[in-house]
C-alpha cells in the first residue's frame, strides 16, 4: 500500500484532520423564476466552476410565475374559465431543474410559496408579490407537495431525489412578511408536509423550520412575533452580552418529537446581526460580533446532539454578513476577509454553510440601482466578479486535509491527488471582535479601507518536490476591487460597453506570482498581507 506523503508545517510533522468544505456545499439564489434567464444561467455556471458548489436553493418554487398549479385555463382573453379541478404543470420547473443537474448541481428543495388560488392571504412580500400564507385547503396543499414530489421522481429518478433536501417553508418567524400565520399553523404544515413525502419514499430528506437568526429575547416565544419584546435589545448598550437563542428550534423539534414526526435536517438563517425594534417603532441594525456565527453554530449544534434527533443533519440554508440586499458591504474585499475567516472557523460545525446568494440577480426589491448596489451576490447583475467570488474560489481551491490551522488562515492537502494549498488573511486587529457592520451606500464602507495594521505571514512546508511550483494570488483593497474602481469612475448608474470591460479586468487583476521549491524541498513562505487582503497559495500541476 502506498504511504501518504508527510509534510513538515514550520519544522513540525503534522497530523492532518479532515476540512470540510462547508462553503461549497450549497449556495443561494432568489427565485425560481430567474434561474430561466440566460445570464443567471451563465453565471451559476461560472460559479459553480470556479467553486465547486454542490447545491442551490431558492425562494418561489410554487409562485404563480412557474405556473406549477393552475385551477383556470388563463386564457387571456374573455372570462378565465374555471377548471374543473386543479392541473399540474412543472414545464416551468423542468427547465430550471434540468439545467442544475446538466450543470451537477442538485437542488435543495425550498417548498414554497403558496400558489395565488391556495393563499389565504396574497402579494404579502417582495417586488414580484410572493403569497406567503397558510393554505385555505390543507388537503390541496398535500396533493400539491405529493404531485411535484411523484413528478420528480418520475422525471429523474428515485436515487437522484434521495439525494436532495425537501425544506418545509422559509422564516416562517417573520410574520406577516414570510408567514401570515402562527407558529403552531407553521408547525402543522410541517407536520402535513413531511408525511405526505414520507409516504411516497421514506428515505427522501426532510427538515425545517427555516427560522432567521438568532435574538436575545422573547419576540418570537408566542404564536406571532411580540416586537415590544424586543426593545431592550435594541436598546442594549452591549448586544453581545446578551443570550442569543435560536428561533423557533426547540419548540419545533418538542412538536415533532411529541408527535413522531421525522427530522433529517435541521435548518435555520444565522445571519450574525439582527433588526431589533425600538421604543419608536423603527428597527435598530445591530451588528453582532466577528465570532457570532461559530458560537451560534456551536449552540445549535450542542441542541441537535442532545436532542431527540441526534442525528439530525445541520443546514444554514441562508448566511452572509448581513440580510439586506442594499447593504454595500457586500460589494467589497471587507465581505470577503469576514467571510473567509468566519468559514474557516466554521467548517466543521454544520453540514452547509449556504451563502446568499450567488448573484445579484435578485429582485426581492426589485432589481438593484447601479452595477453595485450592495447585492449580495458573488457576482453582480452584469457578470463581474466582486470580491467575494475571489474568496470562495481560493477556498474552493484548498484540500479536505487539514495540515495547519492559525487564527489568519490554513494549510492543506488534497487526499486524492496530495497537492497543497493554504488560505491566509488579514481580518485587521484594528476590528478586534467587531463584525463587519452593513453600510448604506458606497462611499460609507471606505472608511474600512484605512484600518490597520498589515500581517506578516510566514510559514516553512516542508516534504515538497524540488523544482515545484505555486502560484500565489492576493487580493486586497488595490487587487481586485471593482467597486472602488466603479466609485472612481464616478460611480456611473449605466456602465457603457468599454466601462463594464474595465471594471470586469479591474475584478479579476488580483497581485499573482509563482513561487519555486528549492532543492532542500522546503518552501519558506514570507509574505505582507495588507489589512482585509485575502491570500491562495496553490501547488500547480
Amino acid at each position: 500500500m502506498k504511504s501518504k506523503p508527510r509534510f513538515r508545517i514550520d519544522g513540525e510533522l503534522r497530523e492532518e484532520t479532515a476540512l470540510p468544505h462547508v462553503w461549497s456545499r450549497c449556495i443561494g439564489a432568489g427565485r425560481a423564476n430567474e434561474a430561466l434567464r440566460a445570464d443567471w444561467q451563465r453565471q451559476l455556471a461560472e460559479v459553480v466552476a470556479a467553486t465547486g458548489v454542490e447545491y442551490l436553493r431558492f425562494h418561489g418554487v410554487f409562485h404563480d410565475d412557474m405556473f406549477v398549479y393552475r385551477d383556470s385555463y388563463g386564457g387571456g382573453f374573455g372570462p378565465d374559465a374555471p377548471l374543473p379541478s386543479p392541473v399540474y404543470t412543472f414545464g416551468y420547473v423542468d427547465k430550471v431543474f434540468d439545467f442544475l443537474l446538466d450543470l451537477g448541481v442538485r437542488p435543495f428543495v425550498e417548498l414554497g410559496f403558496m400558489p395565488r388560488a391556495l393563499a389565504t392571504q396574497t402579494e404579502t412580500v417582495f417586488w414580484w408579490g410572493a403569497h406567503c400564507s397558510p393554505p385555505k385547503d390543507m388537503a390541496r396543499w398535500v396533493e400539491l407537495v405529493e404531485r411535484t414530489v411523484e413528478h420528480w421522481i418520475g422525471r429523474y429518478g428515485p436515487d437522484e431525489v434521495r439525494q436532495w433536501r425537501f425544506e418545509v417553508w422559509n422564516e416562517p418567524n417573520l410574520v406577516p412578511h414570510f408567514w401570515t400565520g402562527t407558529k403552531t399553523e407553521y408547525f402543522e404544515l410541517y407536520e402535513h408536509t413531511v408525511r405526505a413525502i414520507k409516504a411516497i419514499d421514506p428515505a427522501l430528506k426532510v427538515g425545517g423550520p427555516a427560522t432567521s437568526v438568532f435574538v436575545p429575547d422573547d419576540r418570537y416565544k408566542g404564536e406571532t412575533e411580540d416586537r415590544s419584546a424586543a426593545l431592550a435589545t435594541a436598546a442594549a448598550t452591549d448586544v453581545d452580552a446578551l443570550d442569543w437563542r435560536p428561533v423557533w428550534i426547540e419548540d419545533f423539534i418538542a412538536w415533532c418529537a411529541e408527535r413522531h414526526l421525522p427530522i433529517d435536517f435541521v435548518s435555520a438563517h444565522l445571519y450574525p446581526t439582527d433588526f431589533a425594534y425600538g421604543a419608536n417603532g423603527e428597527a435598530v441594525h445591530i451588528t453582532r460580533y466577528a465570532d457570532a456565527t461559530y458560537d451560534d453554530l456551536t449552540l445549535l449544534r450542542k441542541l441537535v446532539q442532545n436532542s431527540p434527533y441526534p442525528e439530525a443533519e445541520i443546514h444554514i440554508t441562508e448566511w452572509s454578513t448581513s440580510p439586506s440586499a442594499r447593504d454595500f458591504i457586500h460589494d467589497t474585499p471587507f465581505a470577503a476577509t469576514s467571510i473567509t475567516r468566519s468559514y474557516l472557523k466554521c467548517a466543521t460545525l454544520a453540514d452547509s454553510i449556504s451563502y446568499w446568494t450567488f448573484t445579484d440577480v435578485f429582485e426581492e426589491g426589485g432589481a438593484g440601482i447601479g452595477p453595485f448596489h450592495g447585492g449580495f451576490g458573488l457576482v453582480n447583475e452584469g457578470g463581474i466578479h466582486k470580491p467575494t467570488f475571489h474568496a470562495f474560489r481560493m477556498l474552493g481551491r484548498l484540500g479536505d486535509r487539514l495540515l495547519l490551522s492559525t487564527p489568519d488562515g490554513v494549510v492543506t492537502r488534497d487526499s486524492r491527488t496530495s497537492a497543497v494549498s493554504a488560505v491566509f488573511f488579514n481580518y485587521p486587529e484594528d476590528m478586534a471582535m467587531k463584525g463587519v457592520a452593513a453600510r448604506g451606500s458606497y462611499p460609507a464602507t471606505r472608511a474600512l479601507a484605512e484600518l490597520g495594521p498589515g500581517r506578516r505571514i510566514r510559514h516553512s512546508i516542508g516534504g515538497l518536490r524540488p523544482g515545484g511550483t505555486f502560484l500565489v494570488e492576493i487580493l486586497d483593497w488595490e487587487h481586485g476591487n471593482a467597486a472602488e474602481a466603479w466609485y472612481r469612475l464616478g460611480s456611473p448608474l449605466n456602465l457603457s460597453r468599454a466601462e463594464h470591460d474595465h471594471l470586469g479586468g479591474v475584478a479579476d487583476s488580483l497581485l499573482r506570482y509563482t513561487l519555486t521549491v528549492p532543492d532542500d524541498g522546503v518552501l519558506d513562505l514570507d509574505v505582507e498581507l495588507a489589512p482585509w487582503a485575502v491570500m491562495s497559495l496553490t501547488q500547480a500541476a
